[in-house]
């Protein structure tokens, strides 16, 4: 039997600015110490390179991750031009160079020519798995390992601060774009190559950086000041619609039962409250049926 991970019962999400030169993984176990949680995951990972908006889950809001997993994210990057690296960012070996320097017309073209759906060949220097490892553990002992297209969307991108050797870009993209991947595509559009030489992560749905706090903050903070950073577990599905239930429904419904609704809630996913007290995500069927899919393990009074 497993050894059960110790800790204290910490529900709800904090708003993370990484710092450059950490990993996600680094990041949230110094989050979850930093409150003596027994349980953290976070929203999607940022490579040590970058840094910026990293939302952390904590106790029963892991169990809500998947939302903010699935919505766009948006990232100003640093582009430098004329160099192609191993990595594709600027801790890679150079691996191609050119004299070559398009005008900044040139340039806004050819960011331009990626807005909307593209494929993209995800990195080799990725955390994407093939037969259960990274593909970057692959890629540091040498190993090239196919890998197939898959198609993103660029939403909006916007160029400026031009300099000889680069530009500044700031990305709106959907789930599983590669920024890095779009830099060096970019570089090849414009004949002379590049690499991402800085990355920040400024949103991810409806969460922005402004609201976010540094490990510095946080772990400099006094435990009624670290909770106040602490947003409530169903702040990752705010823009869910709701269903308040009565106390019968809403004890049928937390011993797993379906409740017959008909037409009071659209079908679709729906957050449970009663008397405003949050008790997960159901899902309404085309019956009327209301079926709860996570629940909170025991809602907070």
């Amino acid at each position: 039997m497993g050894r059960r991970r110790k800790g204290a019962r910490v529900d709800g999400v904090i708003l993370l600015d990484k710092p450059v030169g950490i990993s996600s993984n680094g990041a949230l176990q110094r989050v979850r110490r930093a409150f003596g949680a027994a349980k953290a995951g976070h929203t999607g990972t940022l490579d040590p390179l970058a840094s910026g908006l990293l939302p952390i889950t904590l106790g029963e809001a892991t169990k809500f991750s998947q939302h903010l997993l699935d919505a766009d994210k948006a990232y100003e990057a640093r582009v430098v031009l004329g160099s192609v690296t191993d990595t594709g960012d600027r801790e890679g070996a150079t691996i191609r160079s050119s004299d070559l320097r398009p005008t900044p017309d040139q340039v806004l073209d050819a960011c331009q020519a990626f807005v909307g759906e593209i494929q993209q060949i995800p990195p080799m220097y990725s955390a994407l798995k093939r037969d259960g490892r990274p593909l970057y553990d692959y890629a540091r002992a040498g190993i090239e390992v196919a890998r197939e297209p898959r198609r993103v969307t660029i939403r909006h991108i916007s160029v400026a601060g031009f300099t000889p050797d680069g530009f500044v870009m700031t990305v709106r993209c959907s789930k599983g774009t590669y920024i890095r991947t779009l830099a060096e595509d970019i570089g090849e559009r414009l004949g002379c190559g590049a690499h991402l030489g800085d990355l920040r992560r400024t949103e991810i749905g409806a969460f922005a950086l402004d609201r976010a706090c540094s490990l510095a903050e946080l772990e400099a903070a006094s435990p009624e000041g670290r909770h106040d950073w602490l947003l409530a577990p169903d702040a990752l599905i705010d823009a869910m619609p709701v269903a308040s239930l009565s106390d019968d429904e809403a004890d049928r419904i937390l011993h797993g039962r379906a409740v017959a609704v008909g037409e009071r809630f659209s079908v679709g996913p729906l957050r449970l409250y009663k008397d405003r007290r949050f008790l997960g995500v159901g899902q309404v069927d085309a019956d009327g049926k209301l079926i709860p899919r996570r629940l909170l393990g025991s809602a907070p009074a």
